[in-house]
């Protein structure tokens, strides 16, 4: 284990996640916002030869559009039973680590797939976390809606499964004795923070696709974008005080958000090419301006009013 990056509220070491929390303090991370790679699967130097050679494996590559090339996807449709037990077990393990390390009351938000969530909740409620729902993240992906493969002219009408508008992140929450208010007088931990005093935190959060100027600054397979991402930091600490933990921190993205919002956070990465682009990737995604992406989605998506405008007054912050 080492500490590989060190910014004004960051800190990012690099380490086996589950090794790196066995050796924390009980009770000293107050929230959880993390993207994981699912046990690895797709991950694994196999897959990612495979993606980068464009053919095989798990990752899908998609067509270009309109002369943009698109990122390629997980094709998690190909995973095998024993496979998904593997993730079940991992995702199990790896909520019975975490517990002790938060904070009464802390939550834990964790993106996954509609293919895959239900390993992610089934292991996280057997690990003795608190399940409290999920977030819904409104992204047009270029998951789903094909016609069958090899015999699309027989089946002009039909589509194999459907065309993915959503991501699902779990919620979770560290049970704790007594009362919200009593947990959030000791803990500051137990409640989502609001993004103004009349508008609730909402569980379906308009989002659209990483913007190309991240993706410049990080160029990771599941980088989601700022916009998105401030908001969920934002809510996980209900007072803004506290540590956030990303022990799969990938690109840095969650502490880069953390940073842009004055939080304090950790983060926990594995990967020699990650923990490098991270160190590069978090200060200069802290420094980027939201507010052209929030004007976007005003324009685009009507759920974004109708929530209320709760990522302008989150982003505002």
């Amino acid at each position: 284990m080492r500490l590989a990056y060190q910014g004004e509220r960051s800190k990012l070491y690099q380490a086996d996640c589950l090794a790196w929390l066995r050796e924390q303090p009980e009770r000293s991370v107050h929230a959880v916002v993390t993207d994981p790679p699912y046990g690895l699967v797709e991950y694994s130097d196999e897959q990612l030869t495979k993606r980068r050679n464009g053919k095989g494996g798990v990752w899908r590559i998609p067509p270009s559009f309109g002369g943009s090339t698109r990122a390629p996807v997980p094709r998690f449709t190909v995973l095998s039973r024993s496979q998904t037990d593997e993730l079940y077990r991992f995702f199990r393990q790896w909520g019975e680590t975490l517990l002790p390390v938060l904070t009464p009351g802390a939550h834990v938000m964790v993106a996954s797939t509609p293919l895959l969530s239900y390993l992610v909740n089934r292991g996280l409620a057997d690990a003795g976390l608190e399940r409290r729902g999920e977030i819904i993240r409104l992204v047009q992906t270029l998951r789903g809606g094909d016609r069958p493969k090899g015999a699309e002219e027989d089946f002009p009408t039909v589509s194999t499964m459907p065309r993915g508008a959503w991501e699902p992140w779990v919620l979770f929450r560290r049970p704790f004795e007594g009362t919200v208010a009593a947990n959030l007088r000791r803990w500051k931990t137990g409640g989502l923070r609001r993004p103004h005093l009349e508008q609730p935190f909402f569980d379906v959060i308009p989002s659209g696709r990483t913007p190309r100027r991240e993706r410049e600054v990080a160029n990771h397979p599941s980088l989601k974008p700022q916009v998105f991402l401030r908001q969920l930091v934002r809510a996980a600490l209900p007072f803004g005080e506290g540590i956030v933990l990303d022990p799969f921190a990938g690109s840095g993205s969650t502490l880069a958000a953390a940073e842009a919002l004055g939080y304090e956070s950790i983060g926990v990465e594995l990967s020699d090419e990650y923990v490098d682009l991270a160190t590069a990737a978090i200060p200069a995604l802290s420094a980027l301006d939201q507010s052209p992406d929030q004007r976007r989605l005003e324009r685009s998506d009507p759920l974004v009013e109708a929530a209320g405008g709760a990522t302008s007054a989150a982003l505002a912050y």
